[in-house]
Order: structure tokens, then C-alpha cells, then sequence
């Protein structure tokens, strides 16, 4: 239930707070005094779409606060998921929107997203405009009404899952049967790709030591030269560099007698001696071993060009990239082989599903058709005391073509005001009139079904008056009974019949204009009723209708 509520800066309203109390508050005011300044306001709060305009000038930002009662609502779940304080008796949204046209909302003084401040404001206000009128002509609001006098959530909630999950692997089937199109598309090309890798028999480390081939076949004539040079160098005709150095090493050796440092020089030739005899050993080996082979440096070259060009095509940078791309195009074929198989099973699970759906939307079906002869019972009872007697409807429900999220059901209103007028859908032949007092009381029908704390209406008595907009007054009376109801009026008939009576007024000054709410005592009540009736000038006559509709009620 809301039980407060202050606005700062808003539109025509510097400031406003202000309590509500339960059970049935009117709410009256001149035409443009600012009621629906209010409603906006409250609107803002609970979802509405943020306008910096709606900023009084000079004013850096506007502020909507209210406090409402929410026990009994279980809505802790909501709190604790969120991670927000749970406070029963005191739950705080508040919302500000900046002059840059950026808001920011909170619920109990934690910051909240747009869309969580919307979820829990579905279950704190009803507010009931006269476009709503237009929700008898919609058929999910249909449907959610007969849901709720049927009383079967869980079901209504089970549905919606199966629902979309039949959904989800209808998408996966159509996936897996698209892919199946496309791999029979590519399935050739995909082959050609493989086998043209596998044919190359490529190896790991190949193209390095191909590579390294090719580098030496190309250069293999000036390599066998410089070997023979160096051969050359190190044994001439005459006499080799080891001759030299053994005869070097001799000679000094002969001295060592008289010069024992010898010795060790003589030692060291030996060694230079060694090393170089085996030097001039692989030098001649080398020399020998080396081959120009053309043949197998066209073979070479040949053989990384094939490497070069799967590389290149494949836009990889080494052999076992290519080995790689080979492996994913060889699973890419056996799942398409192999898709059949999964669009079969795939197949199974969609027809499981919708065998699932369809059983539970064949139970909604007929839990809805029962609850819309309970609606229609009621609903003819709640308009003969609105003033249609003769009020005939009928809820037709008949099988979609194709199931949908709220089930398999279209649901259309048939009405008819009159004696000896066949029934017609409620939009082709209801006065403006006849849609209010039937929203009234289908609201009045799902306020003793639900645990909707408070219902707003907002000039729901348009086009109503007199004794009919008495009965509209008993009706939210009724309502009242089970929820909070405050009404904006402008028929003194349901003013009369408030339980709790707030007059908006407007203050005229030099520079400003200013939108002021205040609760009436009982003596202000019947003033504001007399002139409700009566225009500006107040009557004596005025006020004793005024004293006797408020009697009455």
C-alpha cells in the first residue's frame, strides 16, 4: 500500500508530502489544477520514461519519493536477489532526474536499474488511465484475466518455460538443418582442401630441413671450390703445412737439451700439428662429400613450393599450421557426415517438447474456458448494478493457428448492451461508456483475486454521470474492500463516496505558477462536493446535496 509520498520540483509542484491511508481516497481538483501532474509523477516513479522538462525551471533536478507497505506481498525473494534491505512496513523508491535528462532510481537507498524499479512497481500500483479502456480489446490482457480468475499460476508459469525451451531447440533444429544445407554446399570443397593436404604428406620438420637443402644445393659449386682451396692451401706439391710443422717441431726438439723451453714449443707444434692433419682430413672429406645435384635441387624446390602454396592458401605461416587446418576441416566433414544423425535426435527433442507444450496449453485451454464462464457470471452481475441490465458477453476462446507464449488460445470479447442485439466483439460495438464500467468491473474481479496492494484509477468515470457514476462509486467502494483505491474525479457522486478526500489546486503568482495537493477535513469535503455541483458559487441548495451524498455513502 502506498502510505507516502513527496515530490520536489516537478512540473507545476515545488514541493508535495503527503500520506495516503487505505480503503477508498478521491482525489478531486479543477481541470488543469495538476492532477494528472500527480499521476505523472507517480508514473515517473515506478517505470516512466525520464524528461528533463518535466524540471522546474531554475531547479537542477526533480525528486519523486514514496514509501509503500508491502507485507504479504512476497516480494523478500525480489529484495534478497537483488541485494537490497527488506523492509516490510517501509519500502522507499525514489527516482531523480537530472537537468542533463539522466535519472537514477533507488529502492531503499540502493541503486536500481530501470528494469528492476519497473518489476517491483508491477506489484505495488495499478494505475488505471482512461487509455487502459483500450486493454478490453486486447487479447493477452484477456487472457491474463481469465488466468487469474482460474487461478492456475504454476501452470500459467510451467507453460511459458516449456514454451521457451520448445522455442530454443526449434532454433537449434533450424541451425543444425541450415548447416546440413550449407556442408552439402561445401562438403566438395572441403574434401578437395583435405586431400590436397594429405596428399602433400607433409611432415612436421620438413620444411626447415628442406629449406636448408635448397640453401646448400644452390651454392654447392662454390662450396666444393673453397674446400678444394683450402685443401690446397694446406698441402702443396711440395710439402704439406703438417710436414712443415713436424719438421718445425723436430728441430726444436734437438735443442732442447741446451734450451729446455724448447720442449714445450716443440710439444705445442705436435698438437697444431694433430689438429691440423685432421682439418685437412675433413676438408678433403667435405670437399668429396659435397655433390651439385640438380636433379635433387629441382626436387627440392618443387617440394617447398607446394609447402609455399598450402601455406599461403590456408594463410599459415608453418607446416603444422597446415597439419592443424587439416585436422579441423576433417572434423568439419565428419560432422557433416554425421548432421543426419544430430538433426534426427534434434528432431525428437522438438517434437518431445511441443508433445509437452501442447498437453499443458490444452489444460490452460479448458481451466480458461471454465473460468470465462465464471467471468462472464460475474462480470453481467458487477454491470447490472453499473446500469446495463441487459448486458449479454461471452468470452470465445477457439485454437490458434500456431501456439504462442500465452498459450494456444484466441480470446475474443463478445458483447451486446442491449435486449434483441446479437453479440459482437466489445470493440466494434461498446460506447466509450459501456468500455469504462466494464473495466471497472473486471478490474473489481481481479482485485478480489490477486494481492495487488493498490489500484489508481484516472478518471475512469469519463463520460459517466449521475446515477450511473453513483454505481461506479459502490463498485470501487467493493474494490476497496480487498485493496487501497484512490480515484481521480470529477463527479461528485464518487467524490461523495471516498472514505478519504485530497483536493488538487493551482496557485496563481507573479512569476509563477504552482500545483498544490491538501487532504480535506469533512467540513472541506462537503464545500468542495457543493461546488462540484453547483460551479464557483456556492449555494445553500449545494450544500445540502452536497451533506446528502456524502449521507448515503
Amino acid at each position: 500500500m502506498l502510505h507516502h509520498l513527496t515530490i520536489s520540483h516537478y512540473a507545476l509542484i515545488e514541493h508535495l508530502d503527503i500520506d495516503f491511508n487505505s480503503g477508498f481516497t478521491v482525489i478531486t481538483g479543477q481541470t488543469g489544477a495538476g492532477k494528472s501532474i500527480m499521476l505523472g509523477a507517480l508514473n515517473l516513479l515506478l517505470g516512466g520514461r525520464a524528461d528533463a522538462k518535466s524540471i522546474q525551471s531554475g531547479e537542477k533536478k526533480c525528486t519523486v519519493e514514496a514509501s509503500f507497505n508491502i507485507e504479504n506481498l512476497g516480494l523478500e525473494s525480489f529484495f534478497a536477489r537483488n541485494d537490497i534491505d527488506f523492509d516490510a512496513t517501509d519500502c522507499i523508491i525514489r527516482r531523480e532526474v537530472l537537468q542533463s535528462g539522466k535519472s537514477r532510481a533507488f529502492i531503499n537507498d540502493t541503486p536500481v536499474p530501470s528494469a528492476k524499479r519497473k518489476e517491483i512497481g508491477a506489484s505495488l500500483i495499478d494505475i488505471h488511465s482512461q487509455h487502459q479502456n483500450l486493454l478490453i480489446r486486447n487479447e493477452h490482457f484477456l487472457i491474463d484475466t481469465l488466468d487469474i480468475i482460474a487461478a492456475h499460476p504454476q501452470a500459467v508459469s510451467d507453460y511459458k518455460c516449456l514454451y521457451g525451451q520448445c522455442k530454443q531447440a526449434e532454433q537449434v533444429l533450424s541451425q543444425l538443418q541450415e548447416r546440413s544445407i550449407k556442408g552439402r554446399t561445401d562438403q566438395e570443397y572441403l574434401t578437395f582442401q583435405l586431400n590436397q593436404i594429405d596428399e602433400a604428406q607433409l611432415q612436421p620438420e620438413e620444411q626447415d630441413a628442406l629449406e636448408n637443402e635448397q640453401h646448400l644445393l644452390a651454392h654447392a659449386e662454390d662450396i666444393k671450390q673453397a674446400f678444394y682451396q683450402a685443401k690446397g692451401l694446406l698441402n702443396t706439391n711440395e710439402m704439406s703445412l703438417s710436414q712443415n710443422l713436424r719438421q718445425a717441431a723436430e728441430t726444436l726438439e734437438a735443442i732442447s737439451d741446451n734450451y729446455p723451453e724448447a720442449t714445450d714449443l716443440a710439444e705445442r707444434l705436435r698438437s697444431v700439428r694433430i689438429e691440423v692433419e685432421d682439418i685437412e682430413a675433413e676438408v678433403e672429406s667435405k670437399a668429396e662429400e659435397i655433390e651439385y645435384d640438380p636433379q635433387r635441387l629441382n626436387y627440392v624446390e618443387e617440394r617447398l613450393n607446394i609447402i609455399y602454396e598450402l601455406e599461403q592458401k590456408h594463410n599459415a605461416t608453418t607446416i603444422a599450421d597446415v597439419l592443424d587446418i587439416a585436422e579441423k576441416l576433417r572434423l568439419e566433414l565428419d560432422s557433416i557426415e554425421n548432421i543426419e544423425e544430430d538433426i534426427k535426435k534434434q528432431q525428437a527433442e522438438v517434437e518431445r517438447l511441443r508433445a509437452l507444450r501442447n498437453k499443458l496449453a490444452a489444460q490452460l485451454s479448458k481451466e480458461r474456458k471454465a473460468a470465462a464462464k465464471i467471468m462472464e457470471q460475474e462480470l453481467i452481475k458487477v454491470l447490472t448494478t453499473l446500469g446495463m441490465p441487459n448486458a449479454r458477453m461471452e468470452m470465445q476462446i477457439t485454437p490458434r493457428t500456431a501456439p504462442d507464449v500465452s498459450g494456444n488460445d484466441n480470446v475474443i470479447f463478445l458483447f451486446s448492451a442491449n435486449k434483441n442485439v446479437p453479440l459482437q466483439d466489445v470493440s466494434a460495438i461498446a460506447s466509450g461508456g459501456e468500455i469504462a464500467r466494464m473495466m471497472l468491473a473486471l478490474k473489481s474481479l481481479i482485485a478480489k483475486r490477486t494481492n495487488l496492494p493498490t489500484i489508481v484509477f484516472d478518471e475512469i468515470d469519463t463520460g459517466v454521470s449521475g446515477t450511473l457514476a453513483e454505481c461506479m462509486a459502490q463498485v470501487m467502494q467493493g474494490i476497496a474492500a480487498n485493496c487501497q483505491v484512490i480515484c481521480i474525479t470529477h463527479l461528485p457522486q464518487i467524490a461523495a463516496r471516498g472514505a478519504h478526500h485530497m483536493l488538487v489546486y493551482k496557485e496563481d503568482s507573479e512569476g509563477f505558477t504552482r500545483s498544490h495537493i491538501i487532504p480535506l477535513t469533512q467540513a472541506q469535503r462537503v464545500e468542495e462536493i457543493a461546488h462540484m455541483l453547483s460551479g464557483s458559487e456556492l449555494t445553500d441548495a449545494a450544500i445540502d446535496n452536497a451533506k446528502a451524498l456524502m449521507a448515503q455513502a
